[in-house]
Parts: structure tokens; C-alpha cells; sequence
């Protein structure tokens, strides 16, 4: 008789053969326009968006996946990672997105701990 793979045995096989595992909030990870990838179809449409903002002058400076460590009293609780950190035409300081279609426990702490930490407001999108 065949030894029975555990869930974690069997998604490991799929992985192997390329088929990997499903997102676990279902999102499909997808390709801009010119060639980056990214976690789901919104966050691409988002930074196409974006990019076509800043190619028009709109915004500047458009960065991806900025990581934020979140320290405190010496102590690292974790890191944050924005999708997109740009600056906005006439003004001052960066923008901090996050493109969300589902707001974790987890995601509201750290974007509480990023406002009490580096005083950054995280739009959302």
C-alpha cells in the first residue's frame, strides 16, 4: 500500500513540478508593461498608473517594494514593505502606498507602527 502525503508532502510535489501553490487570498501574480512582476493583477494596474503619472511629470522619484524596518526600544518587531514610495508634484515629503485588497490583522499593526515610528501616513489603494 502507497504511504499517504501529508498537505505539506503533496505541496511540495506541486511546487517541484512547477505547478505551485495556489495565493493564499487567491490573487494571480502578473507582469507590467514593461516586463516587472507583481503580487496581483491591482498592484500592476496600480503601478502602471503610476508610471504613466510619472512619465508625464506628475510624480517623481517612484520606487517598489521600499523596506521599512520597524524597531522598538532596540528591539526589531518586524519590517514593512511598501509597494510604491514616490513624491507628488509641488509637494513635500514621499508617499507611502500600499495597494490592499485585504487588510490583515497583521498589515493594520504595522501600518500603526509605521505612523508612531516614522510619523508616515500609508496610503491605501
Amino acid at each position: 500500500m502507497p504511504k499517504r502525503l501529508t498537505d505539506q508532502e503533496r505541496a511540495l510535489r506541486a511546487a517541484q513540478k512547477g505547478g505551485g501553490l495556489p495565493s493564499k487570498y487567491g490573487n494571480k501574480r502578473a507582469e507590467a508593461h514593461d516586463g516587472s512582476t507583481f503580487a496581483s493583477k491591482k498592484e500592476r494596474d496600480r503601478y502602471n498608473e503610476l508610471d504613466l503619472l510619472r512619465r508625464a511629470g506628475y510624480i517623481t522619484k517612484l520606487d517598489l517594494q521600499v523596506r521599512y524596518p520597524l524597531v522598538v526600544k532596540k528591539v526589531r518587531i518586524g519590517v514593512y514593505v511598501a509597494d510604491f514610495v514616490y513624491v507628488e508634484k509641488d509637494k513635500v515629503g514621499r508617499v507611502v502606498e500600499d495597494v490592499k485588497g485585504f487588510r490583515t490583522p497583521l498589515y493594520q499593526m504595522k501600518k500603526r507602527l509605521m505612523k508612531a515610528l516614522y510619523g508616515v501616513e500609508i496610503r491605501e489603494s
